[in-house]
């Protein structure tokens, strides 16, 4: 009998799916996807064994100003006082633990996602020479911003197309020691921040590392072709910059001066998640934050719908950017690379408990604090205890 029930049941499963898949189908195949996305082809994850191993030592930071600001994205210090810029599109400076707006590069409304390309969205974020804040706001361009009286100037405006070409999604940026050269990504010419989700299925290719000069005011387009090119750090010998290719979980390196100059190369491959900000270690390496990571073993749904196009059209078609966010697993991942691109730790918080949403990690004083673009605090690590 239980056979004859197992077959009725599988028979009745089936004509239920059918009846429920075809007209679901038929409107899908109706409705607009709002991506064309590329298939992409990614090797298989690294394996987290050895130094990628997983642990929890990201649980042991400790979360500083909780719920008094939200999205810390990018921080910086002068001497021991912090700066950082926030979603509701602020910048912040906190000093002796006392939170102070000093700049709005936007204007409000500020709160929800649909406000965000006239609020403006503070990222990338440094020190220039003389004390002076330089920073990268994803709808309006760069900036420099005086740290004591707030006062922004605009070093290159969004409004103004580079080569033929406008700047979408202003990411981040790094500097000289003599201030003379900015290099910056912008992320794509076709979304905005607000879409970075958009940006990452689709598999857009339209992104560049950019050059400017603070002396002749000219831009220059370094390297164009790039998926969602993120995070930028010049190299302690200021010979080459890295940029992280978030799209392709890597980081390319393109040299600036010497032999090699105005060539590129690959400095790390097949990371073991999509790489955001980079940022220097005090051991002459850099801190890689990981905005999402590809588990192996495990399941990776990014590496799983790479080459399925058509899968990632029914899944917008069907969910906004935000549903679809939940269905990525929070795990946070920090790995410190050597100057040379070789893994030589990594910190984890499976879950997210403790840090979440980690966009970059900024040393300062045997300390990591971790900037995050969604977190309502900013996260504190102690070097020496992990």
């Amino acid at each position: 009998g239980s056979t004859y029930s197992s077959k009725v049941f599988r028979v009745t499963f089936l004509t239920l799916a059918v009846s429920v898949a075809v007209p679901l189908l038929g409107v899908t195949v109706l409705l607009d996807c709002p991506i064309d996305p590329q298939p992409i082809s990614l090797k298989e994850p690294p394996l987290l064994t050895g130094v990628l191993e997983p642990n929890t030592k990201l649980r042991k930071a400790e979360r500083l100003w909780e719920n008094q600001l939200v999205g810390p994205e990018s921080i910086v210090h002068i001497g021991d006082v912090l700066f950082t810029g926030t979603a509701d599109g602020k910048i912040i400076k906190i000093e002796d633990g006392e939170i102070q707006t000093i700049a709005r590069i936007g204007h409000g409304p500020c709160g929800g996602r649909g406000d965000e390309p006239m609020c403006g969205r503070p990222l990338g974020m440094r020190v220039g020479p003389n004390n002076t804040l330089f920073v990268a706001d994803a709808y309006y361009g760069l900036y420099e911003v005086d740290p004591d009286t707030g006062e922004t100037k605009t070093l290159v405006s969004t409004k103004t197309p580079i080569e033929g070409q406008k700047l979408s999604f202003v990411n981040d940026l790094t500097v000289t020691r003599d201030g003379r050269k900015i290099y910056f990504t912008d992320s794509s010419s076709k979304w905005q921040r607000q879409d970075y989700l958009f940006l990452v299925m689709e598999g857009t290719d339209d992104g560049r590392l950019l050059e400017y000069d603070t002396v002749t005011k000219e831009v220059k387009v370094l390297m164009v072709g790039l998926r969602f090119p993120n995070g930028v750090q010049l190299s302690p010998a200021e010979d080459f910059v890295l940029v992280t290719e978030t799209t392709m979980a890597r980081i390319r390196r393109y040299y600036v001066s010497g032999l090699m100059k105005g060539g590129a190369d690959m400095f790390a491959e097949n990371m073991p998640g999509l790489p955001d900000n980079i940022r220097l270690s005090s051991s002459g390496g850099y801190w890689v934050a990981m905005a999402a990571v590809r588990p192996n073993p495990g399941f990776s749904l990014l590496d799983f719908l790479s080459e399925k196009p058509w899968i990632k059209r029914m899944i917008f078609k069907l969910l906004s950017q935000e549903t679809v966010t939940k269905f990525v697993p929070k795990y946070s991942l920090v790995v410190e690379l050597s100057e040379t691109g070789s893994y030589k730790r990594s910190f984890h918080d499976p879950n997210g408990v403790t840090v979440a949403y980690v966009s970059e990690a900024h040393e300062h004083n045997g300390h990591l604090y971790l900037g995050s673009f969604r977190s309502p605090c900013v996260c504190r690590l102690d070097l020496q205890h992990v």
